[in-house]
This record gives C-alpha cells, sequence and structure tokens, in this order.
C-alpha cells in the first residue's frame, strides 16, 4: 500500500512546482480528477474491512482535502500574479486630461420646438400630428380656403403628379399644419386643445423665407372660448418663451379663410443698437397669425358651430427661433454648415432658465 506521507509530499512538491494554470489544472486531474491517484485510492476502500477502512478513509480524506486547498492557494497566487502584471503593463495616469470626443448639437429648430412643445403642455395642450403629403380637401377645402385662392396656385403649393387620366385632385405637400387641426377634431371632437408642429412647404426662397420650413399651430374648441383666451394664451407664451417679465401684443384685424374675425400679432420690441430686445421699445414686430375658428372650418370638421367655438393661431417656428437666438438668416438652418451648427447648437442638457437665457 502506498504510503500517506510520500503521496502528500509528492503531490504537495507537483502543485508547488506547476508553472502555470494549464499545468495546475494537470496536477489537480491527476490527482483528484475522476481517473486521478488519490480517487483511484479512494475506490479501494470498499474491498477493505470495516476497521481498516476507518482508518485508511480519515486518512485519504484529509490528503484529498490538503491537496484541493494547495491547488486552490496555488491557483489564487498565480491569478494574482497575473493580475499584478497586467496592472503593471497597463498602467494609466489617471491624472492625466481626458481626450476630447467631438460630440453633436441639438439643431435651434429641434431645440425651439422642444420649449415650445413644453410651454404650451403646461397650458393643457397635447400634441397633434398628421401627414405631411396631403389631400386637397384637408389642406384647403376643409378650412375654406376658395378655389380661385393665390395659395392654390402653382406658384405657391407643390402639387404632386396625378397619373395621366386621373382627374382627382392632386394631393399636395402641406402649406401649413392647420390640416392636423381638421384631423384632431375628427378624432377627438370638441372640447379639445392641441398644438400641430412640423414640417410646411410653400414656394418661396430669400433671406426669411424657405421652401420648406417649419410651423406650430394651435386649436382651443370649448363652449365659451372668446378672443379674450386666445390673448391671454399668446401673451403668455411670448413671456415665457421669450424669457421677459411681460409682454406686449397689438392685434391688428386681417383676414384668413380659415378664421373670423382675424387678426396678425405684433409684439413690442426694441432695435435699438442692433440688438433686439422682446418686451420694451417703440418697435413692433409681426410674429403670428390668429383668429377665432371659422365656422365651415367646425362644421367640416364634425364639430357643431352653434354649440362650440373658439380659436386658432400659427407661428414659423424657424422666424421665432431667430428672434429669440439672434439669427440673421433663414436659409443657414437648412445649409448643414458645421461651423453654423456648432455656433448656434445646443447641448443635450440645455433648457430654459427662468432668470434669461439658457442654463447648460
Amino acid at each position: 500500500m502506498t504510503d500517506t506521507e510520500t503521496l502528500r509530499s509528492t503531490w504537495l512538491a507537483r502543485v508547488a512546482d506547476a508553472g502555470d494554470a494549464p499545468a495546475l489544472e494537470e496536477v489537480r486531474l491527476a490527482a483528484l480528477g475522476k481517473k486521478g491517484e488519490i480517487s483511484g485510492l479512494m475506490k479501494e476502500l470498499g474491498r477493505m474491512t470495516p476497521e481498516e477502512r476507518q482508518t485508511r478513509g480519515a486518512d485519504l480524506n484529509r490528503l484529498r482535502d490538503e491537496i484541493d486547498t494547495a491547488l486552490r492557494v496555488r491557483r489564487t497566487a498565480m491569478d494574482d500574479a497575473a493580475l499584478d502584471a497586467r496592472l503593471k503593463s497597463e498602467w494609466l495616469d489617471v491624472t492625466l486630461p481626458g481626450r476630447p470626443r467631438p460630440s453633436g448639437t441639438i439643431h435651434p429648430v429641434s431645440q425651439v420646438m422642444d420649449e415650445v412643445t413644453a410651454i404650451f403642455a403646461d397650458m393643457g395642450f397635447s400634441v397633434a400630428e398628421g401627414p405631411q403629403v396631403e389631400s386637397d380637401w384637408f389642406n384647403f377645402d376643409a378650412l375654406n380656403i376658395p378655389p380661385e385662392h393665390p395659395a392654390r396656385q402653382e406658384h405657391d403649393t407643390f402639387f404632386m403628379a396625378r397619373a395621366e387620366g386621373d382627374d382627382r385632385a392632386p394631393h399636395v405637400l402641406r402649406t401649413h399644419t392647420s390640416p392636423v387641426q381638421i384631423r384632431a377634431m375628427q378624432a377627438q371632437g370638441a372640447p379639445i386643445r392641441v398644438i400641430a408642429p412640423g414640417r410646411v412647404y410653400r414656394m418661396d426662397m430669400d433671406q426669411t423665407h424657405t421652401p420648406m420650413f417649419h410651423q406650430v399651430e394651435g386649436l382651443a374648441i370649448g363652449r365659451d372660448i372668446s378672443m379674450a383666451n386666445l390673448k391671454w394664451t399668446l401673451e403668455e407664451f411670448c413671456r415665457a418663451f421669450f424669457e421677459v417679465p411681460a409682454v406686449e401684443l397689438r392685434f391688428r384685424a386681417s383676414h384668413f379663410p380659415f378664421t373670423e374675425p382675424s387678426a396678425e400679432v405684433d409684439i413690442r420690441c426694441d432695435w435699438s443698437g442692433g440688438q433686439l430686445k422682446i418686451g420694451e421699445g417703440e418697435s413692433w414686430l409681426e410674429i403670428l397669425g390668429s383668429g377665432m375658428v371659422h365656422p365651415k372650418v367646425l362644421s367640416a370638421a364634425g364639430v357643431d358651430p352653434a354649440e362650440w367655438q373658439g380659436f386658432a393661431f400659427g407661428m414659423g417656428i424657424d422666424r421665432i427661433a431667430m428672434l429669440k437666438y439672434g439669427i440673421p438668416d433663414l436659409r443657414a438652418f437648412f445649409e448643414s454648415d458645421l461651423r453654423w451648427l456648432r455656433h448656434y447648437g445646443f447641448a443635450a442638457g440645455d433648457v430654459p432658465s427662468v432668470a434669461g437665457g439658457l442654463s447648460r
């Protein structure tokens, strides 16, 4: 019979001599694996007498535990040594400044659209959306725009082509987001309070106009809504958006097919020193159009004008972005000039602050 002390010395020496993890694993399998030497000796216990089994079994169990402990200690030492070597080879000076990583910015249009949405959300308005390619009915007829209106001419509107022989009215790239209001009233009925931000398209191109631009329109329908509610809503919006303690608006009589009465809205401002200041001065600046929703528009949307009434307004998101952030040319919004985007863009954490300006 193999002497236990001899086995202990032999296997502990082999454990100590293992130079790496694979060699150590070979030692473990040779000693404690299913076909290992210690495991083989444990299997022989069944052929011994109870007295021999008791004595021999205790010795082999102690030997197995000692070898297993030695293997674990050796494996831990190897892991520690490997970690030390890796730390030495991959050493990094954490006091060095970080490498700058280029990052994009939020476009002024997206920033202003989020600001506008947040302000009107505080007033109880929800956001409504609709398709950018609209039917002639939603874009014109439902909004009480007559066939002879200039907006329905090809020099002002982008019409989609029809197949030869198709006599239906052509679809158009929507000229305003007003069709979204019709769709919202058809879907939700009255009362309703929504804004409709989005892209619109018109045949125009100069310093303050582009063929594609952005609008936000608002709609509020109730039983007793009046122009006074419209005036308060627009004043509160302008005060919050331009971040000034007070604003003064001037309503000028105008005409829109979809509202009656209609009004252009000007805001008091000051241009002295070449800088625009909202809410003070002796000048006026037109910022939006508004009015009470025409009864024919309510009827087209399935709302009874004898029971419901309300107001609507619309403004250019690009235009109010230019006014708030001092951007001189609307065309630059869509030219993808990285220098312009870096200068006028916003970081993801930029939000309006109560004191004015942006908190970054």
